[in-house]
């Protein structure tokens, strides 16, 4: 697929500027072991962290993060990159120059996202930088690694974006998903996204060797996500027919029904003109985001925050940025598609779209029995393994859903426990 590499060059501009002037503020010592103040906050439903789109806090001209869950309602974002530092070693950085160990800088943005009761998740690699995935020896020490940025931000949730060119490297590939794993086992609850390059098939030959890394090691995330951009694609049509073929491959791949790998599939998009002259607009952020919810989708997000507003002129004649999108919009009009997809509504301050969806009428729950759960309630908002009763029965949710009667059926979001 073409190469997004926007994302290495601004990144990488950015670092090398911010290490020039000399970024000592984020290097306050810590006590090995010690878990910074950021860490104090409270889980999201998971559907939240599957919605949170990414946030790059220290490059690209960061917005206040509080500003923008003030303007849309979103409660996560997706920071990004962990990568291993760039003169060598197996300890996690951001960018590659900013030591996990001794930040300050990103702990505060976290500290103002918790304070206004949101969470964040990290994202570690991306395209471009040597990822600790090949710069550490084996996957228990790629994951001690990783570990270290879960503790030292109490992390609930955490993204490995395995690109180019970490993800042709048969091994660091081994290292990440048997570190991913290892996470998985050693956090109980952490939710976890495995994000990787989309293409018209899906996803081409060393995604699909991701994916069979995977089952050979028996790990499977919350989600396996695409990024169909920068590789031909012409608005949302060629989005969805390239999830239409990824759910395929997951089937294949996994032996998963339709439904099962629409359980594990995600997306994630790239807002307004993606690196290679593909445009995005608003319109084709709907579409896929119908596409998402009504195929029962597991994530929905978007590269990136810093991008969500627009340029001046708003085409950016012509080119792309790392801070506006080079479409017309309003300032963070793509980060309401995914508090839509979350299941909440934004603020009405702006002429964004919304989700349109044909209501399904509320049923009155019967009476409850001798079951112990709630009855079910058509308002309310379910995440797996939540428990409800209906019609004397038992139910329990397989995904997130609201306002989807309890009904026994393979597509459907409730498994029936029997009767009470």
């Amino acid at each position: 697929m073409p190469k997004p590499r926007l994302r290495t060059a601004l990144c990488t501009a950015a670092a090398t500027a911010m290490t020039a002037a000399g970024i000592a503020a984020l290097a306050v010592p810590q006590a090995s072991g010690a878990t910074s103040t950021a860490a104090t906050g409270d889980a999201l439903s998971s559907r939240w962290y599957a919605a949170a789109p990414y946030l790059m806090p220290l490059d690209n001209d960061p917005p206040d993060a509080a500003t923008v869950m003030d303007a849309t309602g979103i409660k996560a974002f997706q920071l990004a990159f962990i990568l291993a530092p760039s003169g060598g070693g197996c300890s996690p950085t951001w960018g590659g120059t900013a030591p996990v160990s001794s930040d300050t800088a990103v702990g505060d943005v976290i500290k103002t996202i918790r304070a206004k009761g949101g969470d964040v998740s990290v994202s570690i690699g991306g395209y471009g930088g040597t990822k600790l995935g090949q710069a550490c020896s084996d996957a228990a020490s790629t994951a001690a690694a990783y570990q270290q940025v879960i503790d030292k931000y109490g992390l609930k949730a955490i993204d490995f974006d395995l690109e180019e060119p970490e993800y042709e490297n048969s091994t660091a590939i081994a290292h990440e998903i048997g570190a991913a794993k290892i996470l998985q086992q050693n956090n109980p609850g952490l939710y976890v996204s495995v994000t990787t390059a989309g293409t018209t098939d899906g996803t081409g030959w060393f995604g699909k060797q991701m994916l069979n890394e995977a089952k050979s090691q028996g790990f499977t995330p919350n989600n396996f996500s695409i990024m169909p951009f920068d590789g031909g694609f012409s608005g949302a049509s060629a989005q969805t027919a390239a999830l239409t073929k990824f759910n395929q491959i997951l089937q294949s791949t996994f032996g998963w029904t339709e439904s099962e790998a629409y359980a594990h599939e995600g997306f994630s998009g790239m807002n307004g003109r993606s690196d290679s002259g593909e445009y995005f607009q608003p319109s084709d952020f709907q579409t896929v985001l119908d596409y998402a919810t009504s195929h029962h989708m597991d994530r929905f997000t978007f590269w990136s925050v810093n991008r969500d507003r627009q340029c001046s002129p708003p085409d950016n004649n012509g080119r792309t940025s790392g801070t506006c999108s080079s479409v017309p919009q309003t300032d963070w009009e793509f980060t309401k598609f995914s508090v839509q997809f979350a299941g909440a509504t934004p603020p009405s301050t702006s002429p964004t779209p919304t989700a349109t969806s044909t209501p399904t009428p509320t049923a009155t729950p019967s009476p409850t029995g001798g079951c112990t759960a709630a009855a079910w309630d058509a308002s309310a908002v379910y995440v797996k393994g939540d428990e409800v009763t209906y019609n004397g029965h038992a139910w329990k949710a397989k995904w997130w859903t609201q306002n989807e009667t309890p009904t026994d059926t393979d597509w459907g979001p409730w498994t029936d426990e029997g009767a009470c």
